[in-house]
C-alpha cells in the first residue's frame, strides 16, 4: 500500500514537472513570436472565427497566468497575449492585420510569377514564407504609421505654437489697453493743468520802431 503511494507521489511530482515544462514553453514560445502578428502570439491561422479567439485566448492565459507559475517572464507574455486577444477583438485593428496578410501572400504570388490556383500555396514551405513576408508587412506598415503620426504631430505642434502666439498677441493688446485705460485720469489731469495756465503762452509786446 505504501508502495503505491510512493508511485502515486512519483507520479503526480512528474506531471507538475510536464505541466511547467509546457509553461515555460510556451511562454517562451509567446516572447520569441514576432509581436506585430496577434494571430501568432496566440498560435492561430489568420481568419479563424471569433469563437475560435475567445477559446484560445482562455485556453493560453490558463497555462501561463502570473498566478499559475513561478515562471518570471510570465507576466510579460501574458500581457502580450492580452494585448493580442484585445487587437483581434477590435474589428477595424483586425481588419487591417487581415488586409496585411492578405498583401503578404499576394506579393509572393506576383515575386514568384505564379497563379491563385498554383498547388504550391497550400505547402508547409509556403506557409512559412508567407509568415515571414507578412512580418515585412506589418514592419513597412508600422514604420509608414509612425512617420504620419510624427508628421501629424509635427503639424499639431506648429498649429498649437500658431495658436499660443496669437493667445500672447491677444494677451498682450489686452494689457496694453489696461495700461492705457489706467492712465486716463492721469493724462485728463495733465490736459486740464496745461489748459489752466501753462498751455497758453502770452504774446509778447512789440516795442516801437524809433
Amino acid at each position: 500500500m505504501a508502495a503505491d503511494r510512493d508511485e502515486k507521489d512519483v507520479l503526480d511530482a512528474l506531471d507538475r514537472e510536464a505541466t511547467e515544462y509546457q509553461k515555460d514553453a510556451e511562454i517562451s514560445r509567446i516572447l520569441n513570436t514576432f509581436k506585430l502578428d496577434a494571430y501568432a502570439i496566440l498560435d492561430l491561422q489568420p481568419g479563424v472565427p471569433e469563437s475560435d479567439i475567445k477559446v484560445q485566448f482562455r485556453k493560453k492565459s490558463l497555462l501561463i497566468h502570473p498566478d499559475k507559475t513561478k515562471n518570471p517572464q510570465a507576466p510579460d507574455a501574458f500581457d502580450r497575449l492580452k494585448k493580442a486577444q484585445a487587437e483581434l477583438s477590435d474589428e477595424k485593428k483586425r481588419e487591417r492585420l487581415d488586409e496585411a496578410i492578405a498583401d503578404a501572400r499576394m506579393l509572393l504570388i506576383r515575386e514568384r510569377k505564379w497563379t491563385v490556383d498554383e498547388p504550391e500555396l497550400k505547402t508547409t514551405a509556403f506557409a512559412k514564407d508567407w509568415r515571414e513576408k507578412t512580418k515585412e508587412v506589418l514592419i513597412d506598415n508600422e514604420l509608414r504609421r509612425r512617420k504620419q503620426m510624427k508628421a501629424q504631430l509635427a503639424e499639431e505642434g506648429r498649429e498649437q505654437r500658431k495658436a499660443d502666439a496669437e493667445v500672447e498677441e491677444r494677451k498682450r493688446k489686452r494689457e496694453t489697453e489696461v495700461a492705457w485705460e489706467n492712465t486716463r485720469e492721469k493724462r485728463i489731469d495733465s490736459w486740464r493743468e496745461f489748459q489752466k495756465g501753462g498751455g497758453k503762452k502770452k504774446k509778447k509786446k512789440m516795442q516801437p520802431i524809433g
